[in-house]
């Protein structure tokens, strides 16, 4: 399939919620690019430059990569028509997943909408696009799921040399010994740890973590 004229785009929608008029509904053979950004705070404008000369629109949606619903997204897509194609700059600014990657090429294809990845220059409307695309989106997948299996590797080894995870406790090993005799001296619980500056159950659980016998408050 030939590359489409490269032609600068002046219409971006940041935040498309209603339905284009009837005089303005979509035509076949457009380019319409879609992109995300986590938060507010994150900019999009590596996006837009990647994508503004190559797309008649884009289409911009501030989500989570892990929300389970992506109304611009959703409202994008469902506008294509055959011959369109969606071209997104990457491929973790539009899918959650490789399976959800690889589940939305194939709808996109079987309702004659083509597919691009800007940065992987890789485009399914050719059977070695689709193929690439494929591929890389399996080596993607294999790759944060290889991070993840070594984090938790690395994760489990700390714990077996005794590492503390997490955050550190609030009240040291002495505060907890000095603790304990205050309340056996018959001080109540929320006036130690008023002392220490912390909640009073926050104190009753170190206590109960440091010595079975379960602390009662006062």
């Amino acid at each position: 399939m030939p590359e489409r004229p490269r032609t600068k785009t002046n219409h971006i929608v940041q935040t498309p919620t209603t339905k284009q008029p009837a005089d303005q509904e979509a035509k076949p053979g457009r380019t319409v690019g879609y992109l995300r950004v986590s938060t507010a705070e994150q900019r999009p404008d590596r996006q837009i430059d990647g994508l503004r000369m190559i797309c008649d629109e884009l289409h911009i949606e501030t989500l989570s990569a892990v929300s389970p619903h992506r109304p611009v997204y959703g409202r994008v897509v469902s506008e294509l028509l055959p011959g369109d194609m969606l071209v997104v700059w990457d491929l973790d600014r539009a899918f959650r997943s490789v399976v959800d990657a690889l589940t939305e090429a194939e709808k996109l294809r079987k309702r004659g909408v083509h597919f691009r990845i800007a940065t992987l220059n890789i485009d399914t409307s050719t059977p070695a696009g689709m193929f690439v695309y494929t591929m890389m989106s399996a080596l993607a997948e294999f790759e944060r799921r290889t991070l993840s299996q070594r984090t938790k590797e690395g994760l489990a080894a700390a714990r077996q040399r005794g590492a503390r995870l997490g955050r550190p406790p609030k009240l040291t090993g002495e505060q907890i010994r000095e603790a304990k005799q205050r309340i056996a001296s018959g001080e109540r619980v929320s006036i130690i740890a008023d002392d220490y500056g912390v909640a009073a159950w926050t104190l009753s659980r170190a206590l109960r973590r440091a010595h079975p016998v379960a602390t009662q408050s006062n």
